[in-house]
């Protein structure tokens, strides 16, 4: 067992600071550490891992170990199989996105005899996160506003003719032809 790393000689590279654990081993089990970490200097020989007398290095003789490295032999160097190590995680594949159609919708609605409520919707077709532009809007206009479905933002006041410049200056993708005033709606 290595003393800098406290872990058996044979996983000595796995620890973070390897380095010094490699120094150790050079310094106080030279013939392990020529076992482990001694490379042929053809590089067309690949070297198998030795085994040392007296010491925990093993070498992989098992049927399966045998199988892996003929599989290793069939699609040759460098190349890696497609699957998670252990502790990581695997790759997720990015769906494509489809061409749909963008845009912003903008209308007022009622919300009482004198007062008015701004509705958004289609920001989500930007991919832009509904609950982030709801807080944005409320405190950029000192008003209460919500996320009141999937894709609409009801924002407290009369606010929808301040949005055409905010939403082209905030989110740059948003252009100003995609925005649609719906004029007032009732709710």
């Amino acid at each position: 067992m290595a003393t800098e790393c406290t872990l058996p000689v044979e996983y000595c590279e796995y620890y973070p600071n390897n380095a010094k654990c490699k120094e150790w081993l050079e310094r106080h089990l030279p013939d392990v550490f020529d076992a482990l970490f001694k490379t042929s200097k053809d590089p067309t020989t690949q070297s198998a891992p030795k085994t040392v007398a007296g010491s925990d290095v093993k070498s992989d003789t098992t049927a399966a170990g045998a199988a892996a490295a003929d599989e290793d032999s069939v699609k040759g160097v460098g190349e890696t199989r497609g699957r998670q190590k252990r502790g990581g995680k695997a790759l997720v594949k990015t769906k494509k996105k489809d061409d749909i159609e963008r845009y912003v919708k903008l209308a007022r609605s009622n919300r009482g005899k004198k007062k008015y409520v701004t509705v958004v919707t289609g920001l989500s077709t930007y991919d832009i996160d509904i609950k982030v532009a709801a807080k944005f809007f409320a405190s950029k206009f000192a008003c209460g506003s919500s996320v009141t479905g999937t894709d609409e933002i009801v924002i407290q006041g009369d606010v929808k003719d301040d949005m055409f410049d905010l939403l082209t200056e905030k989110w740059p993708d948003i252009d100003e032809d995609s925005i649609e005033d719906l004029g007032n709606i009732k709710k």
